[in-house]
């Protein structure tokens, strides 16, 4: 390990390299200051991420405490991302780009527990979404069941108060993280380390995606947001671009997050990628006015690095967007410069455009199996889900109930 005072240092530097406001260097030589200080007192000299959060305890008034209660204001957040961040750069020497909003203190045996879960979730060849996302999970649930005799004690009660937890969150929501723990209890089980037959008590959550009625924008509401975006700055361009791929094309926020200059065919005006979500590679055509979107921010807008996305985020530090980026402020914000309404019930978010493409394809009467392409769907299922946010679509589908059916003799 490495003395608290050298890793401060060390990692100063590094921000200052990343082109991090002066302001925010202020501060975080303040927190830095403090923590050292109370690295001393403790007689410690070597960082430990332990020190670090018994400090960040003390400064919050009760981190953990905030945290169980769901009460941690932005400050406890900033704190915790102050011993996160020195943690992250004592370990990987780099500075990552997101930090958990929360967190859960793991024993050492559980964060092993953890890590070998998620070793195998790779093993299953999960995507890298799913190993992060189930990880996530698996840590809520691990430290849950923690405070009550950990998985040793693991019974019916147990699961069920978890389950009690999760009141209020969307149905989709439970029924990810409910997979999630019965993923972790395959692996727990298989580990010898919980009876088995507890992965019969998790109970199953109806999947409501056929129920849920597509968000999706108005006619000409997606054009007045193309063109509130003022494309003379650099983050214009790349937003312009952003939003016109997905407009346009349909492809996923991931995929454009994840569109890398190798996945364009200039001569073939072709664009090639494969999908995050289905690991399948699309090949869709590179529209004119696309193509001249995404050449105008590579040529006029992009910062120089050396990172392979074509997308890239414009504050330091500089590089790919996160995984966890879901770009859904980029929208927003020219929605609202477009005085385009967003209303409580509408999703806003990016893949809200994918929305809108299909369902004004199905209105042109573009067959099914062709949207389906387009959208990288593997079945045709997925895609009629559109139907439904298509009033005009669905009035064609009316019966009349008192029309005979064709064929039919009374």
């Amino acid at each position: 390990m490495v003395a608290a005072s050298e890793l401060v240092s060390g990692l100063d530097a590094e921000l200052v390299r990343l082109g991090y406001k002066a302001s925010t260097m202020v501060w975080y030589r303040g927190c830095w200051r403090r923590l050292e200080k109370f690295f001393e007192t403790s007689g410690v000299e070597e960082f430990s991420l332990d020190v670090a959060m018994t400090w960040v305890d003390e400064a919050c008034g009760g981190f953990f405490a905030k945290e169980q209660a769901g009460t941690l204001k932005p400050t406890d957040v900033y704190l915790f991302r102050v011993a996160q961040m020195l943690d992250d750069f004592a370990v990987h020497g780099a500075v990552l780009r997101r930090y958990s909003r929360t967190v859960d203190k793991l024993a050492a045996d559980e964060a092993d527990t953890l890590a070998r879960f998620q070793t195998w979730l790779q093993a299953g060849d999960c995507a890298a979404s799913t190993v992060r996302a189930y990880g996530t999970v698996a840590g809520e649930f691990l430290a849950f069941t923690g405070r009550r005799g950990g998985l040793a004690a693991l019974d019916t009660r147990v699961i069920d108060a978890f389950v009690a937890t999760l009141a209020g969150y969307q149905a989709k929501t439970v029924e990810h993280k409910l997979c999630a723990v019965r993923s972790f209890l395959r692996f727990a089980g298989s580990d010898g380390l919980v009876d088995g037959a507890v992965l019969a008590v998790v109970p199953a959550a109806k999947s409501t995606r056929q129920a849920r009625i597509p968000s999706v924008w108005e006619p000409g509401e997606v054009t007045k947001i193309l063109e509130a975006v003022d494309r003379a700055n650099p983050s214009g361009k790349r937003d312009y671009a952003l939003i016109l791929l997905i407009t346009r094309l349909g492809l996923r926020g991931i995929d454009v997050k994840r569109l890398r200059f190798s996945d364009l065919d200039w001569p073939g005006n072709r664009l090639s990628v494969v999908q995050a979500k289905t690991g399948h590679r699309v090949q869709l055509p590179l529209l004119k006015d696309v193509g001249w979107a995404v050449i105008d921010y590579i040529r006029s807008g992009r910062p120089r690095c050396d990172c392979p996305e074509v997308f890239i985020r414009h504050t330091a530090p500089i590089g790919p967007f996160s995984d966890q980026d879901h770009l859904h402020q980029i929208l927003v914000k020219h929605a609202r410069a477009a005085h385009v309404p967003l209303g409580e019930k509408r999703r806003h978010g990016m893949h809200s455009l994918r929305h809108t493409l299909a369902t004004r394809l199905l209105e042109n009467g573009t067959p099914i199996e062709q949207i389906a392409d387009i959208l990288g769907h593997q079945s045709v299922t997925a895609t009629g889900v559109y139907l439904k946010s298509s009033l005009g679509l669905l009035a064609k589908c009316a019966l009349d109930p008192d029309a005979a059916a064709s064929g039919v003799t009374r």
